[in-house]
């Protein structure tokens, strides 16, 4: 009896051994293969180039709860993958079922980003950007220390840590790297619209004229000639611009916009101008969520554009006519809208939950 005992005590003890001897992962600096179709060439980071382990990595931060206080909520939680990376709520609830301040904006096409992060660009790199709402008492309500804590108590992590990183101490600035880096890693290039531009596509005859609305510009003077303008603002194949405007949905008195980063007077009311890929996926529309629908949208810039000292000057210039667009134009112009939707985008499991 007493030496199948000690035959048992010695099986577990190698065991245990073993356990204890199994060699720590390796950093691993396999390079990230970023698709981005005909989209310009991006800047990536030069201290943070993506890796398929730091991708990983961020991936799982990205969709991990543990993020917040009490485990409920994670990024994931006001940037769902089936809307581009945004929430169809107004305003983001958090875990103390307060509503934000702000519109959850999409979380795609980030390396194309040159001009700041958040609508009032208060963050200048999206590693800062990254942990705000960890810490944000209406979003996540969490500290930093807390949450390295509870990740330095799980080993899932500190392997993972040491794969992407090469070390298996967790910091808040490897947290903001690997978030950075999964972020960067969604890519929105494979609409009907981008395989219109490449030649693989044909627009239906409403969605080549609300392409033509889109970019003719606009002409009080010849009304039949007359555009929607939109290209004025969302240009180039990324659909967005590096300014910051005020756009006319009067929030001055509500909403300070840029301001509140900048302190300069100029920048009352004005907000970052956001690409229109997959706009139709993003409802509502604008900083405040005053709008349901791209109806309503369109109509905003075709009639109902309010003057204010700092209105953008492309957009003061129609307060006295409008865009001119009849009911036929506004249908048509949203048509083209549709075709800026990355249906693979919404279901890739490369962006998908890990967990």
């Amino acid at each position: 009896m007493r030496v199948q005992l000690s035959i048992v005590i010695a099986a577990a003890t190698l065991a245990f051994s073993c356990r204890k001897q199994q060699p720590l992962p390796e950093q691993d600096l396999t390079p990230y293969t970023l698709e981005y179709g005909a989209l310009p060439n991006p800047e990536v980071p030069l201290d943070n180039a993506l890796t398929v382990q730091g991708v990983k990595l961020g991936r799982m931060l990205f969709y991990e709860p543990r993020l917040s206080a009490d485990g409920s909520m994670s990024c994931s939680s006001c940037h769902r993958q089936q809307n581009a990376f945004s929430d169809t709520a107004q305003f983001s609830i958090g875990i103390h079922g307060l509503p934000g301040k702000r519109q959850a904006m999409s979380a795609v096409n980030m390396l194309w980003n040159k001009n700041g992060y958040f609508w009032d660009g208060r963050a200048e790199k999206l590693r800062e950007q990254s942990l705000m709402p960890i810490q944000d008492e209406l979003e996540m309500d969490e500290t930093l220390e807390s949450v390295i804590q509870k990740l330095s108590s799980d080993t899932m992590y500190t392997n993972q840590f040491l794969r992407a990183f090469g070390t298996d101490q967790p910091s808040a600035h490897h947290l903001s790297l690997a978030l950075e880096q999964f972020m960067n890693s969604i890519v929105s290039h494979r609409s009907k619209y981008d395989q219109f531009l490449a030649g693989t596509a044909t627009l239906t005859e409403q969605e080549d004229r609300g392409r033509e609305l889109f970019f003719a510009e606009y002409n009080p003077f010849f009304p039949d000639e007359s555009g929607a303008d939109c290209g004025h603002c969302h240009s180039g194949k990324t659909l967005d611009s590096p300014t910051y405007m005020n756009n006319g949905t009067d929030s001055l008195n509500t909403d300070l916009g840029r301001f509140e980063a900048t302190g300069d007077s100029a920048d009352i009311g004005l907000m970052k101008t956001v690409t229109l890929r997959n706009i139709a996926l993003t409802p509502p529309y604008m900083h405040d969520g005053l709008f349901n629908t791209l109806e309503e949208v369109v109509q905003h810039y075709n009639t109902g554009i309010q003057n204010s000292p700092t209105l953008d000057a492309a957009l003061a210039m129609t307060t006295q006519t409008g865009l001119m667009l009849s009911e036929q134009d506004v249908a048509d112009l949203i048509a083209f809208l549709h075709t800026l939707t990355d249906e693979e985008l919404v279901t890739d499991e490369r962006y998908s939950s890990p967990f």
